[in-house]
C-alpha cells in the first residue's frame, strides 16, 4: 500500500473506534440520582454490580451499584441477574414507577440487552 492509502485506512480505524466508544459510554448512577431531571426520558447505559433482584418469566427488577449510587433496574423481557452479577443496562430514566405492586423513585426501564 501506499502511503495515501495507509493514511485512509489508519483515519477510517481511528473514525470507527471513536464512535465505538462513544456508543459504550456509560452514566454514573450517582449523577442520575443528583439530577434525575436532566436524564428523564432519556437512554442511558450504566455499568455496575447487581445488588438485588427478583422476578418472574423473564420480566422483574435489580437494583444496580457501580460504586456513586444504586438503582433499581425495571426489565421486562430481558430477564434479571443473579445477585453479585456485573452488568451494563442501557434503558430509559423513568420516575414514579410502579411495577409488580411496588413504588420506585427513580428507575432505569431496560430498552437493551449486552452480553
Amino acid at each position: 500500500m501506499d502511503r495515501s492509502t495507509n493514511h485512509s485506512v489508519l483515519l477510517i480505524w481511528s473514525v470507527l473506534v471513536m464512535i465505538f466508544l462513544v456508543g459504550c459510554e456509560t452514566t454514573k448512577i450517582g449523577d442520575i440520582n443528583r439530577d434525575p431531571g436532566r436524564y428523564a426520558g432519556k437512554d442511558v447505559t450504566i455499568s455496575g454490580q447487581a445488588t438485588e433482584s427478583f422476578g418472574v418469566l423473564n420480566e422483574g427488577a435489580f437494583e444496580v451499584d457501580d460504586g456513586t449510587g444504586r438503582i433499581w433496574v425495571l426489565s421486562e423481557g430481558f430477564g434479571v441477574p443473579g445477585k453479585g452479577a456485573h452488568v451494563t443496562v442501557t434503558g430509559r430514566v423513568q420516575s414514579g414507577v410502579t411495577f409488580a405492586g411496588r413504588s420506585f423513585g427513580t428507575v432505569l426501564r431496560q430498552t437493551q440487552r449486552h452480553h
